[in-house]
């Protein structure tokens, strides 16, 4: 099998659908990238086209139904953008695009009109523009590194890109957002671990949204990190058929959490074109959320998030457990379980 799936006959050989000859679905892949790993073809087979890892990765023509709330940009980035490849929204932290290549290509993802492999790795002057722009924002403390997905990068690559950051003395620390260790796991190297070693503490934030997706092979890249001292958090997508319930909720976060991968962030889906099919309600999000802190313990709950369409930024949405009560002077708390008591401030 190749190294990547990237057309409907690839993915009609392989089994994971049954035809390719769709004009619809050929629209589908015509306008966004596609791509998607042996280690996932794998899973899709196993499921049969049919289960939450296919459903994540497998183009449907649900994707060409758009919505007038959906949005090129649905997280605001381009305004917020001072120089390519940069997002600087927040004062203390700034986002750097260092590729826009990923090994696979999620079909929710809030960046699907912005990625793909025609435009690969970020060149290297408009690195050096974002990189000189950090080092004149002395407020910047922290540097994320996205995409794409940056362990695409070759290790020799990467270590350039965080030693030039780790140069910049008002820097505190690098984060790295990956889906690499669950969908291509023999990337991950000795040489490529020993490449995030820097005078900065680097974080690794692991997209993962099933149980299923952390493998033995997964669970192994994943090691290799923590292993080497570098810790990793884990982000999450609220996705309607893929883990939109308690019990695969609470699964996933165990998982992550049995394999010391700290669950960081439960996103709401973002309104990208052509992802309605995947969307929930603000309220079930809430609901499963008050149902998990009433059964798993607070190491494995996430914080449940939306970003605020526009590019205002993220906010935590889970449910609201504290009222005012009589006139402001006292709150009104409700327990995990659902009773209320009156507390005095």
């Amino acid at each position: 099998m190749p190294e990547q799936l990237n057309s409907l006959p690839a993915l009609k050989a392989a089994g994971l659908i049954r035809t390719e000859a769709s004009p619809a679905l050929s629209r589908v892949v015509a306008n966004t990238a596609l791509a998607i790993t042996p280690q996932m073809a794998a899973l899709i087979q196993a499921e049969q086209g049919e289960g939450p890892v296919s459903k994540q990765f497998l183009p449907t023509i649900n994707e060409l139904n758009t919505t007038a709330d959906e949005r090129h940009d649905p997280t605001g980035d381009l305004p917020h953008s001072p120089v390519p490849g940069l997002i600087h929204r927040h004062a203390d932290r700034v986002l750097l695009k260092v590729t826009s290549m990923c090994a696979v290509y999620c079909r929710f993802c809030f960046r699907k009109d912005m990625i793909g492999p025609a435009a690969s790795q970020t060149r290297q002057d408009t690195l050096d523009k974002a990189i000189a722009y950090i080092s004149d924002h002395k407020e910047i403390r922290e540097v994320i590194l996205s995409g794409g997905d940056p362990l695409m990068l070759s290790a020799d690559r990467l270590a350039g890109i965080l030693t030039a950051l780790a140069r910049l003395d008002h820097l505190i620390m690098i984060r790295i957002h990956t889906r690499i260790p669950i969908v291509d796991s023999k990337r991950i190297t000795d040489k490529l671990i020993h490449s995030l070693k820097t005078t900065r503490p680097v974080y690794v934030v692991l997209h993962c949204n099933h149980a299923r997706e952390l493998t033995p092979a997964a669970i192994k890249a994943c090691s290799q990190f923590i292993d080497h001292g570098i810790p990793l958090l884990s982000q999450s997508v609220l996705l309607r058929g893929v883990n939109d319930d308690v019990a695969t909720l609470t699964a996933l976060f165990y998982r992550l959490a049995a394999a010391r991968i700290k669950p960081y962030y439960l996103h709401h889906p973002d309104r990208a074109r052509g992802t309605g099919h995947f969307r929930v309600s603000i309220k079930k999000g809430q609901q499963l959320m008050a149902e998990l802190r009433k059964n798993i313990s607070g190491l494995c709950l996430p914080t449940y998030v939306l970003e605020i369409p526009g590019g205002y930024g993220k906010i935590p949405i889970g449910p609201d457990y504290v009222t005012t009560h009589r006139d402001n002077t006292h709150y009104l708390l409700k327990d995990y379980a659902g009773k209320q008591h009156v507390y005095k401030d």
